[in-house]
């Protein structure tokens, strides 16, 4: 018999049984159809029963065929079958086949069978009708569960589970003595089952056990594949060659550090230190800055901006939104004051500038900036996606730091990077805490800092959940915002979408939030058309309208801000805001990062369920950045127990990384290994990172992963894992994986 390996042909190997595999699953290679895996197993010997199912429902049935009658249909030609089986309990079920052909031989009393369909009821009797099947003890080729174990696979039109066994048999059968694609010494450190043999264990398993240790090789697998890929990533990186740019004393940095009338948290000081050594050698900086909501990230990256300038060259900040771009120009801008001024009247002797890059600029504004970055009066850079344009020409590019990074596509992180002459130094940036099984598992490739640490002086947030359906609760809610505005506060109300125009929460424009790591209600995830329509969130333009007419908010100023603006709304708006000259800001998620109003100190979020765990942390590190503290109130109309539980868990803690690991056990991991964000689609197949088991896997496998990189870069010597790294990660996940 000869040798078959998982890119083979799977016509090649069923002839045209593949046909329909092909058309209906996309299962075209020995590969994808090994990976076909069974949802759920039955066990013969004690599931199966007719009570475990409700009418309506696909049930699966271990029972006795007790009786089989054929007579003659009045509305057709032919003869259909009807056949009485009986489970275990004694209850009985009837089949019906419109043709008795195939299956009158078949099914004759005494034999005992697997038994899919939708049960229904005709009569007094339940019934199947053309349920699928397959026979247990009928002898001969029949006899094919040796265990009892039945595997349950996603139906495919026109094949049983009993065709798809036979079908993993011969498969398997010809894959013995194929060689392993994971080293035989690593199998043997951790007790893992080689790879043919884990695979029969999963199609075709004699017990549970014997199942679950072959589903364990293959999350290795899994965990490997991701590892590999990202420790050669981290090979690429460190072969670049990059300009040292070490920090100096007596620059702009060091004036800076003088004049901050504040004083670094010790997490800024450790992680500033960590930032210098990376920018001091000649291998770039491949570092992701992770801090909770407030921590000072944007302190930390002005630093290393400033140290980049003091070495001769330019840094450069992306930001993913207008609003933030404009947000960071501004607070840079003024904590820099006169060393923002260089060459300018009444400028630092040794200042730069900083300059602001958007789509929205006039033409003039543009190439007196664009002229600016390229002879290199500007040291900073600040802007959006026009950054990337291929009109943008830097000086000497020296550092990139990328905020709030999973909202960048690859290509456009590139782009920037591509500007300098030789490998800048990367410093990405987010303020979404990160589960270390998600970071070790996407941003595995880079070096990570982690900020926990809040400045001195700041009061705690405290958070309510507030039912809708309460008109007294909801009444006192702007009663307390109106209290806020008269100790001279400011606040937030906070809409999942922008009016009757955006019929899809949280998908306008600038609002959306495409690229969140974790986010959205698991809970509130049904299929379509499987329950009732949600009623629709309320608009900001509505809201509007409802708080100018709130008698509690009577006399205060009430604006709007939301990302479908023009951008120099935007800007006025939020430096308004910014200035006190508003009281009530009725805002999208536009506010979501980034912008620091150290006056506003309460936010109202409406349609809070419509939000995920991490985006309403987002949102609510808005407000409470001074001195007097911050009251966030999450509103919900929904009754929905498990979305009540997790606001109600929201609301209890500020930990980010808390919630974040949170997040991770109520959603599972979202796909991180590609474009869908919306939890319970994982691009992983097998590995859960929020389980134990699962994590202590992952770490094995990156330890595994960063020996056999070190020696062997390009898999050369390993042409069997190299195969399964480019079988099992295709181009889009690979890219995705690139992100950091």
């Amino acid at each position: 018999m000869r040798v078959i390996d998982r890119r083979t042909k799977l016509v090649d190997v069923l002839g045209d049984a593949a046909k329909k595999l092909a058309k209906e699953r996309d299962l075209r290679t020995v590969g994808d159809f090994l990976d076909f895996l069974p949802r759920r197993y039955i066990d013969a010997t004690t599931s199966g029963h007719l009570s475990e199912f409700a009418m309506g429902e696909q049930a699966v049935l271990i029972a006795t065929v007790v009786a089989s009658t054929t007579r003659r249909m009045r509305q057709r030609r032919g003869e259909m079958l009807q056949v009485r089986i009986e489970d275990a309990d004694g209850a009985q079920a009837e089949l019906v086949f419109f043709s008795k052909y195939g299956h009158e031989q078949r099914l004759q009393p005494g034999v005992r069978g697997v038994f899919r369909g939708q049960l229904g009821t005709y009569g007094a009797s339940v019934q199947l009708t053309h349920p699928d099947y397959s026979l247990l003890d009928a002898g001969g080729e029949e006899q094919i569960y040796a265990g009892g174990l039945v595997p349950l696979y996603r139906a495919i039109k026109g094949v049983t589970d009993m065709q798809l066994t036979r079908s993993y048999r011969l498969v398997l059968d010809q894959l013995d003595g194929s060689p392993d694609p994971v080293p035989p010494q690593i199998l043997a450190r951790h007790d893992l089952a080689d790879q043919v043999a884990a695979y029969r264990a999963i199609h075709l398993p004699r017990t549970l056990g014997e199942a679950g240790r072959g589903r364990r090789r293959l999350r290795y697998d899994e965990a490997l594949v991701v590892q590999t890929v990202l420790a050669q990533r981290r090979v690429e990186y460190d072969a670049l060659q990059a300009t040292a740019r070490p920090s100096r004393s007596g620059g702009l940095l060091s004036a800076f550090d003088e004049r901050l009338p504040f004083e670094l948290t010790a997490g800024q000081r450790e992680v500033g230190e960590q930032i210098a050594a990376d920018m001091a050698r000649t291998t770039p900086m491949h570092r992701l800055l992770q801090g909770e909501v407030g921590s000072g990230k944007t302190i930390v990256a002005l630093r290393a901006m400033l140290a980049t300038v003091d070495a001769g060259a330019q840094a450069a900040l992306l930001a993913p939104t207008e609003v933030l771009a404009q947000q960071h120009h501004r607070s840079i801008t003024a904590m820099l004051g006169d060393l923002a001024q260089g060459g300018m009247l009444g400028g630092a002797e040794y200042g730069t500038r900083v300059a602001l890059l958007t789509g929205s600029m006039s033409r003039a504004q543009r190439a007196a900036t664009l002229q600016a970055v390229l002879n290199q009066e500007a040291g900073i850079v600040i802007g959006t996606h026009a950054l990337i344009q291929d009109t943008v020409m830097f000086g000497e590019l020296g550092l990139v730091v990328v905020d709030e990074q999973h909202r960048f596509g690859v290509e456009q992180r590139d782009a920037l990077r591509a500007k300098a002459a030789r490998s800048p130094h990367v410093l990405v940036m987010t303020a979404t805490p990160i589960p270390r099984t998600v970071a070790m598992t996407v941003f595995g490739d880079m070096d990570t800092s982690v900020l926990r640490e809040l400045p001195r002086g700041r009061a705690p947030i405290v958070s309510h959940v507030v039912p809708a359906a309460n008109p007294a609760w909801l009444q006192r809610t702007w009663q307390r915002l109106g209290e806020e505005v008269a100790q001279g506060h400011q606040a937030y109300v906070v809409c999942a979408r922008i009016g009757d125009d955006d019929r899809s929460p949280g998908q306008a424009g600038e609002d959306s939030d495409l690229g969140e790591l974790l986010d959205a209600d698991p809970s509130e995830t049904v299929d379509e058309g499987s329950a009732p329509q949600r009623p629709e969130a309320i608009g900001v333009h509505q809201m509007l309208e409802d708080l100018r007419a709130e008698s509690a908010l009577a006399g205060l100023r009430i604006e709007l801000l939301h990302g479908r603006l023009p951008a120099d709304e935007k800007e006025a708006v939020m430096q308004t805001f910014g200035r006190g000259e508003i009281d009530v800001l009725v805002s999208t998620t536009v506010i979501e990062v980034g912008v620091d109003v150290p006056n506003a100190t309460a936010m109202v979020v409406m349609d809070a369920d419509r939000f995920g765990i991490s985006q309403l942390h987002q949102l609510r590190g808005r407000v409470g950045r001074g001195s007097a503290g911050g009251l966030c109130l999450l509103v919900t109309g929904t009754d929905n127990e498990e979305t009540v539980e997790r606001l109600t868990a929201v609301a209890a803690t500020t930990d980010g990384f808390a919630l974040a690991e949170l997040d991770l056990s109520l959603r599972s991991e979202g796909d991180i290994l590609g474009a869908r964000q919306s939890g319970h689609r994982s691009g992983l197949r097998l590995l859960r990172l929020a389980h134990p088991k699962d994590v202590e896997l992952i770490d094995l496998a990156r330890a595994d992963a960063a020996d056999l990189v070190a020696s062997d870069p390009t898999l050369a010597e390993h042409p069997g894992l190299a195969q399964l790294v480019t079988t099992r990660l295709d181009d889009v996940q690979a890219a995705f994986l690139e992100r950091g």
